[in-house]
């Protein structure tokens, strides 16, 4: 298995600061970086190999891999995505397609939060593996990472869940009060969904190039692919999206 770091956005709302830098590389702890905290999560779930795709301002992250590499003890693939200040991150996470094959575990570029999320993704991926529901689907398994504690407004990614837990719906297009939690940004890719995630993939960018690679998952899971929800109970996270979300992650990225 492989990490997966998407972090090609441009970041337009905490401008001046991703005035020629992409959120990845917003400093969140003295030098420490979002994408820092990523990969170091990563690596302690045990990955040696991750993969990033860059867009907007992705020389500054090139720079920075021989750096990474030594700090976190991974080997670090770029995939580019040249529409990325065009298009949304639908057609980001296709791009990375090659790779999921592997199995990945895939962190939003944005988010900041502990290692006890990339742990609970492993072992929701192990206990299904011993239970009795362990068969692959037709078009393989994902398992996403929500939290059921937050209060939600109208800005997150909301999911509703059937009674196995499995994904029904993933939109922000909804009522908060209609929704079992939030998507927070990693997911579990399981190598059986390689091909059934980018087949989705591929037919949601074409469909509209502004979607959300969470829109591809609800393909997929229409599709007949499985989307497990893995609660990561109350932890302390942030997606940067502004500055006050900028601040909050200052606040949390030390207890990371």
């Amino acid at each position: 298995m492989i990490g997966m770091v998407l972090a090609a956005g441009a970041g337009r709302r905490l401008r001046p600061d991703t005035d020629r830098l992409p959120k990845a590389l917003l400093p969140v702890d003295g030098e420490t970086t979002i994408l820092d905290i990523a990969l170091r999560n990563l690596a302690a779930a045990g990955m040696t190999e991750a993969v990033v795709v860059v867009g907007y301002a992705a020389d500054r992250v090139a720079d920075r891999v021989p750096a990474l590499e030594r700090a976190f003890g991974v080997s670090i693939d770029l995939v580019h995505n040249n529409r990325a200040e065009e298009w949304n991150n639908a057609y980001s996470l296709w791009l990375a397609r090659e790779y999921f094959g592997h199995g990945a575990l895939l962190v939003n570029g944005d988010t900041v939060h502990p290692l006890s999320v990339e742990k609970t993704l492993l072992a929701a991926t192990a206990a299904r593996a011993a239970s009795g529901l362990a068969a692959d689907p037709p078009l393989g398994r994902l398992v996403i990472a929500i939290d059921a504690v937050k209060r939600l407004a109208d800005e997150e990614m909301k999911v509703v869940l059937d009674e196995r837990g499995l994904l029904l719906r993933i939109t922000k297009l909804m009522d908060p009060a209609q929704a079992d939690g939030e998507y927070m940004g990693a997911t579990l890719i399981d190598a059986s969904a390689a091909l059934g995630l980018a087949d989705a993939l591929e037919a949601t960018w074409r469909r509209d190039p502004g979607l959300y690679y969470e829109d591809g998952f609800a393909e997929f899971a229409e599709r007949g692919g499985e989307v497990l929800a893995a609660p990561i109970g109350d932890v302390e996270w942030v997606e940067v999206d502004n500055h006050a979300d900028l601040q909050r992650a200052r606040q949390i990225a030390p207890r990371c």
